[in-house]
């Protein structure tokens, strides 16, 4: 099977929301009161994390993680009833997003219906059933070889939420799934609805290699694209969070990006994000920098590939929702919602889709410079990723412009532009593009 995604969901904005703790009471009702505020950042698609009912058997702190789920087919009452989920999605079409939520394949609760009723559906070594993956000791996994039922019961639950007017799927460790049976549930899905978003998150390189040298099957990246429309940036992040955490290069970390360019197919799409519930908040990692996170943030959105926030990075909280606990999200000190307006508004369309993109570090200093071309529009992004400040070329005829980040002039004067005043987005013809030398 081959994968044909349409380019422009490289336009798409994903706003991830966990509905336990997105709010006070954390229900849905709770989370489509906040539903136009999303929807007025920009945001196409409301991902919501698993909202199914959570094991207690062997469970990780008081809630047990949404990850460990024990009925892919009922709702968690605690969020609210199946009428409560059906008028969400509602609520989510109305308002002009679409609507993705998360799916756990490759494992469930000790205590699942699935596990209960279907037990020879399961992993098993020694006599015990068990988990592949060792630290994961609140869920079983699924064995899916010579199991057609299923396969069978797992595509039709697809097919139930599709029905039910869900646009969008991502699936959690989509590597370690297999690749036949995906296929087969997308031809299913895409019956139903052709344009439904299919969302991988992949898992990093190390984490696969080791995952096969213990004599299991797991997809690389490549094959991913085979059937996922888009796949999570993991290939990139260890070198991103080595120059982060002072062990690596700013050039090292563009390396890997150029080199997706040259490994995946022409029309792949990644999906671009800072954090999310995995990961921490990335004011954390910038010990809160406002000029850092605002420069990352833009380089985020003008990056190639779709773009995630994890519901409170448009505030530049450093607060992370604890998965297993009742641990309501906290705002942070700025902000910073009219900048990702502007950046959704503007970075959309068939230069940012479609166009030739290139990336490149400053020659003296730690500046991201990228670039979109078609035809005879362009657009050039530049981003300071250092506190250190410096002057750099840009590849712009002087003149002034105007900032997409923050709708203000900005004038370049002999080439030149203070990174100290980054992040700076412009949006011209070619006639303004400057070659340099």
């Amino acid at each position: 099977m081959s994968i044909h995604t349409p380019t422009r969901q490289r336009d798409l904005f994903i706003y991830q929301v966990f509905v336990r703790n997105h709010t006070i009471e954390g229900t849905f009702k709770a989370l489509m009161a906040d539903i136009e505020r999303i929807a007025n950042l920009g945001v196409d698609v409301l991902y919501l994390l698993p909202v199914h009912p959570i094991g207690q058997k062997q469970k990780k702190g008081t809630y047990g993680s949404p990850y460990s789920i024990k009925d892919y087919r009922a709702i968690n009452e605690r969020l609210g009833s199946r009428e409560d989920f059906k008028a969400l999605i509602v609520k989510t079409h109305d308002a002009g997003m679409k609507i993705m939520m998360d799916i756990v394949f490759n494992h469930t609760s000790y205590d699942s219906v699935l596990f209960k009723r279907h037990p020879e559906w399961f992993y098993h070594e020694n006599g015990a059933y068990t988990n592949r993956v060792g630290d994961w000791w609140d869920i079983v996994d699924f064995d899916y070889k010579d199991n057609e039922g299923l396969k069978n019961y797992l595509i039709e639950t697809l097919e139930m939420y599709t029905k039910m007017g869900i646009d969008g799927y991502r699936f959690d460790v989509a590597s370690f799934l297999p690749l036949d049976f995906l296929v087969d549930a997308k031809e299913a899905v895409k019956a139903i609805d052709p344009n439904t978003i299919w969302l991988s998150e992949s898992v990093h390189g190390g984490f696969l290699r080791t995952f096969r040298n213990e004599g299991f099957e797991g997809v690389s990246e490549g094959e991913i694209y085979s059937v996922f429309d888009m796949a999570y940036d993991y290939d990139t992040q260890p070198a991103q969070e080595a120059y982060l955490n002072h062990e690596g290069t700013l050039q090292a970390y563009i390396d890997w990006l150029n080199l997706q360019e040259e490994i995946y197919p022409q029309n792949y799409i990644k999906m671009r994000n800072l954090e999310n519930h995995d990961f921490g908040r990335f004011a954390t990692t910038l010990n809160n920098d406002e000029a850092l996170l605002l420069n990352w943030h833009a380089f985020t959105f003008f990056s190639k590939g779709s773009t995630m926030i994890y519901a409170g990075g448009e505030t530049l909280s450093d607060h992370h929702p604890d998965l297993f606990e009742k641990d309501t999200q906290k705002p942070g000190p700025k902000d910073i919602s009219p900048m990702i307006k502007k950046l959704a508004k503007n970075l959309r369309g068939p230069l940012f889709s479609r166009g030739t993109y290139t990336i490149e570090k400053a020659e003296d200093a730690d500046v991201i410079l990228c670039s979109y071309t078609l035809n005879n529009a362009y657009a050039f992004g530049a981003f300071n990723v250092s506190k250190n400040p410096s002057k750099i070329t840009l590849p712009l005829v002087d003149g002034t412009y105007e900032n997409t980040v923050d709708g203000e002039s900005i004038t370049v004067k002999n080439g030149h532009f203070n990174s100290e005043d980054l992040p700076v987005i412009v949006k011209t013809s070619t006639k303004n593009k400057r070659e340099i030398k």
